[in-house]
């Protein structure tokens, strides 16, 4: 297997310091922005702009950067995020230019009615190299920059900004579905424009009978006829081996008076791996409910991911967000965050830093593993799924992977409302793959 070449651009170590200004008279003077919490807008090209705090720190009139070790943003960028950014810019594009963009606020993170509630202090844009990113890693800019202007002679300082921006290969294994999950379609290898066969997926329903053989029984039953429960999809290799499973062993089932699975009574999917003679044995498992949006915003599908590691008497949590019921979005088990900044912009805990992995709480589990993209209610989705090389050492691994988007995507269909009539290949029986 050929990973496909991504980019991770890293922005971190922030630090923001405020020229002391003199006391402003009358009472109705405000607040000087260096008692106030601050807070930065990073945006790199047209990606969505992340939301970061920014901590204060006395001016002293020094050079030296501090090095906090905190990751505020990280950006993924694919091959074609790449070439678009070393493409010839135009006159009608602005492509070929990589700029990262931040603008520095003071108040509290928030809006009202549509406006940042924050106050603009600043703006800063760092022109980035990437051109060979993904072959090496790269420390693209460190120190202190400007955000703003001195008001004029004899007046304070200008506001700076200090921060670390690091570009590092970040290869990863991509896998396209060629169909629904729940119409048991072929799993393809993406590299490019060439696609090849990898696995096929059979989507299984149990019936109730099924349900009641030892091993298989259900945490709960719900209603009846008000419980979506029983699925399953078997990963098989090229040769018809079962190589992962993701089976449904919590039902998913609607809240007393409502039809919506609520966060408090989840469904659950358990994510299965050979074990040998025909066994299988537990490797991770998905909680999915369905959660009420606010105003002017969609319901979305939240999810809870737990690792399941040998020896270890307790679940993992990796990760636990929601993607967008109608327009759908991607399942990501990101943990770039959780590791330090060193101070030339490693993460301490990768396989490039210096970090002692033996404390580690998260396995061999770290930086980008995984990421899955589906789509929302009532859509085609033919998810594609992508896989950190750190994290495939044989065709097994990819496949737990792949299962795992799978029961992603058909949570996306069970946390339905139950108002709502499911297509015929989730409403009907099918034959069990277990027997």
């Amino acid at each position: 297997m050929d990973p496909c070449p991504f980019v991770r651009v890293l922005v971190g170590n922030l630090a923001l310091r405020m020229p002391v200004a003199p006391p402003a008279a009358g009472a109705g003077a405000g607040v000087h922005p260096s008692t106030s919490p601050c807070y930065c807008k990073i945006r790199l090209g047209k990606m969505p702009a992340q939301t970061v705090p920014a901590p204060l720190v006395p001016f002293d009139g020094g050079d030296q950067a501090p090095a906090s070790g905190a990751l505020a943003a990280a950006f993924h960028l694919s091959k074609a995020d790449l070439e678009w950014f070393n493409g010839k810019p135009s006159l009608f594009s602005s492509r070929g230019e990589a700029v990262l963009k931040v603008a520095v606020y003071a108040g509290r993170k928030g809006s009202t009615c549509g406006v940042s509630s924050g106050r603009l202090l600043g703006k800063a844009t760092i022109p980035l190299d990437l051109k060979g990113a993904e072959a090496k890693p790269a420390v693209l800019h460190s120190g202190w920059i400007s955000i703003g202007k001195r008001a004029g002679k004899g007046s304070p300082a200008a506001a700076e900004l200090s921060l670390t921006v690091r570009a590092e290969p970040d290869p990863r294994f991509v896998f396209e579905f060629d169909g629904e999950p729940e119409c048991s379609p072929q799993v393809l290898q993406v590299r490019g424009s060439m696609k090849q066969p990898m696995f096929t997926c059979k989507f299984g329903c149990r019936s109730n009978s099924d349900l009641r053989r030892p091993g298989m029984q259900p945490e709960r039953e719900g209603a009846s006829g008000k419980e979506r429960k029983g699925w399953s999809v078997t990963v098989h290799d090229l040769s018809g081996s079962p190589v992962a499973m993701a089976s449904m062993v919590t039902p998913f089932v609607p809240s007393p008076g409502t039809d919506r699975v609520s966060r408090s009574n989840p469904g659950a999917w358990l994510i299965l791996r050979p074990a040998g003679d025909g066994a299988w044995e537990p490797w991770a498992r998905l909680e999915c409910w369905r959660e009420r949006g606010g105003a002017g915003t969609s319901d979305s599908l939240g999810y809870h991911f737990d690792l399941l590691l040998p020896g270890v008497d307790h679940a993992v949590p990796l990760a636990e967000s929601s993607i967008p019921s109608s327009k759908g979005g991607k399942f990501a088990i990101d943990l770039t965050a959780a590791q330090p900044l060193s101070r030339g912009g490693t993460p301490g805990c990768s396989p490039r830093g210096s970090g002692d992995f033996s404390n580690w709480p998260l396995g061999n589990y770290r930086g980008f593993v995984m990421s899955a993209a589906v789509q929302g209610e009532g859509r085609c989705s033919k998810p594609t799924v992508e896989v950190g090389v750190a994290h495939i050492g044989c065709a097994e691994d990819a496949a737990a992977f792949v299962a795992l988007a799978a029961a992603v995507d058909l949570s996306m269909d069970a946390c339905r409302l139950f108002s709502h009539r499911l297509r015929k290949e989730l409403s009907h029986p099918q034959a069990d793959l277990l027997r």
